[in-house]
């Protein structure tokens, strides 16, 4: 089992905090914030396991939904039947990208809401057109954003 320091618990726990408010379940959430604060990059399903004092179960389940959102990965070594799980850093930017796309996306359908909208209900109307070039605005600006920070390497 890992030692984590007082201030890595603390860490853990805020991240897992903030990440429960966006709807993820709490083991998954302190698995992630653990491979972030670790010593080490690869941790074992056991060291996993023990240090957050999650069942089996838990962090089985923790270690699948992370691997199907990209966020880790893990690999083997020559001769050890152990999986070391690690967080997935060259992805940030692509995931970034990814989920503002989802917002651009909502942005067309609320775009069609307002098409069809009745024109009985103005102010409404007006302030889902405001959310809409909002939406617009901040995925332009984002993309812009993106593409400076690709190109300043």
């Amino acid at each position: 089992m890992m030692v984590l320091t007082e201030k890595q618990k603390e860490l853990i726990e805020q991240f897992g905090v903030l990440n429960e408010k966006y709807g993820l379940p709490p083991a998954e959430c302190r698995v992630w914030g653990l491979f972030l604060v670790a010593d080490k990059v690869e941790l074992t399903f056991d060291e996993i396991m023990e240090t957050l004092h999650l069942s089996k179960g838990g962090t089985s389940n923790a270690l699948n939904r992370l691997m199907m959102t990209n966020h880790i990965e893990y690999i083997t070594k020559l001769g050890d039947k152990k999986r070391y799980f690690r967080c997935k850093m060259n992805n940030w930017t692509q995931m970034t990208k990814e989920n503002f796309e989802k917002f651009d996306d909502l942005n067309v359908i609320l775009k069609d809401i307002l098409k069809s909208r009745t024109s009985a209900t103005p102010q409404f109307n007006n302030d889902l057109k405001e959310v809409t070039e909002f939406l617009d605005f901040v995925y332009k600006e984002l993309m812009i954003a993106i593409k400076k920070w690709e190109t300043r390497k």
